[in-house]
């Protein structure tokens, strides 16, 4: 079981995101929830990043996070899986432990 990384930063306010993907290990999982879900957005400054860190991790988005800004699923880069609040929990208790970037 790896790592849950919990992100929840714009990267256009926080450098949250980077520093996560910095520390990421094989296994690990990232999730993007609240203002975080804009870097998952195609052509987004933070998509190279996640692209690349696809590679050693599985990278989520909260769908409920992305249609409360307005956000369709279309727009996420590919890849990138989408998750619900039940999908959340499953994540919470396939890893351990539970790392929040704030």
């Amino acid at each position: 079981m790896g790592v849950l990384h919990l992100v929840n930063r714009s990267p256009h306010q926080s450098a949250s995101l980077a520093q996560c993907l910095a520390r990421v290990g094989d296994g690990d999982a990232v999730l993007l929830l609240e203002g975080a879900v804009y870097a998952a957005l195609k052509g987004s400054a933070a998509a190279p990043g996640l692209q690349e860190a696809l590679a050693r991790v599985a990278v989520y988005v909260l769908a409920p996070d992305l249609a409360a800004r307005g956000v369709a699923a279309e727009e996420v880069a590919e890849g990138l899986a989408l998750v619900d609040y039940e999908g959340f929990v499953e994540l919470s208790l396939r890893h351990a432990p539970i790392q929040s970037w704030f």
